[in-house]
């Protein structure tokens, strides 16, 4: 296998491996030892990135994913310079006090005390001022706690607003989106507002692409998984069968043919994903070797077919 290129976040000074591993609803739902042995072993491999979240909400049960992946790092004993955090905030959260005490809970959570780089959660209110959340986010860099942000599943238009509003200033905005981007939901990163950004030097972290697993072949996914963006994922679940088929005709998995195909955007510095079992690890770390195997152009136009929210979803975004 060869060795997992890494790749410059914008203009910050971080430099993430081209694939990254998540906690959404996955280290609570393995055994301990087999979780540290995972983490080592991505780690081992080139993977530098983690993407940990606080997802427990009001009202709802508990999740610990977060929790386990702080004692996970710990135990696996991989120093902190060999690694780097992205954390997520959520604007529901975003009060008086700005970001910090979220940041600080998920530092006593997850055991961190520095987030490399932090993503904003979806957008979805409109009585937040997107220069409180420049201003704020400023402040928490000035003060050594995260290095570099982003958001997750906003429009253009707004991150852009964001990018002038920092300009304005004269302080760091947002370096990448987190997006929704698959074999089946590319009308977002592939349209042109996006594109505009790209060719700026906004970067893009690939997320959600294997659709709860279902992109892998399994159609009846048990998980909790993603919102639904288009009202598509009746059809994606159709289409599978097709993307299984075309895997094979590569002589290849359908999660690997998933991952390989957002490997061919040249915006997206990291694809990310959660792996449960260390077969999901070792099958998704091949995907790199699969673009170079097959090439960019002749792996997109083979899933060209399953292109799902093309015509559905405003390329803008939400």
């Amino acid at each position: 296998m060869s060795p997992l290129p890494r790749r410059r976040v914008g203009t910050s000074d971080l430099d993430v491996s081209l694939l990254s591993l998540g906690s959404w609803h996955t280290y609570d739902r393995m055994d301990f030892a087999d979780t540290v042995t995972m983490i080592r072993a991505a780690v081992d491999a080139g993977i530098n990135l983690f993407d940990v979240g606080v997802y427990g909400m009001p009202g709802k049960p508990p999740v610990f994913t977060d929790v386990i992946w702080g004692a996970a790092m710990r135990a696996s004993g991989i120093p902190r310079d060999e690694y780097l955090v992205s954390a997520k905030l959520w604007i529901e959260g975003f009060g008086e006090q700005g970001f910090r005490p979220q940041l600080e809970n998920a530092f006593l959570r997850a055991g961190y005390d520095v987030a490399d780089l932090v993503i904003l959660g979806d957008l979805r209110r409109d009585d937040v001022a997107l220069e409180d959340l420049v201003d704020d986010l400023t402040g928490l860099a000035r003060a050594g706690l995260i290095r570099a942000w982003g958001v997750n599943n906003w429009s253009a238009g707004n991150v852009r607003r964001l990018r002038e509003i920092a300009a304005e200033r004269g302080v760091d905005g947002p370096q990448i989106a987190q997006l929704k981007y698959s074999i089946s939901r590319r009308s977002i990163p592939d349209g042109e507002p996006f594109g505009k950004l790209f060719a700026e030097g906004f970067t893009m972290q690939a997320s959600d692409v294997l659709e709860g697993g279902i992109l892998a072949g399994n159609t009846n996914p048990s998980r909790e998984i993603g919102r639904d963006p288009g009202g598509i994922r009746e059809a994606i679940t159709r289409s599978a069968t097709g993307v299984v088929a075309t895997a094979q005709g590569l002589g290849t998995t359908a999660a690997r043919l998933a991952v390989a195909f957002t490997l061919t955007h040249p915006a997206n510095v990291t694809t990310l994903f959660g792996a449960s079992r260390m077969s999901q690890l070792e099958d998704n770390l091949a995907a790199v070797d699969l673009v170079r195997q097959v090439g960019a152009e002749e792996l997109r136009a083979l899933v060209e077919p399953f292109w799902v929210d093309r015509g559905v979803v405003d390329p803008e975004g939400p």
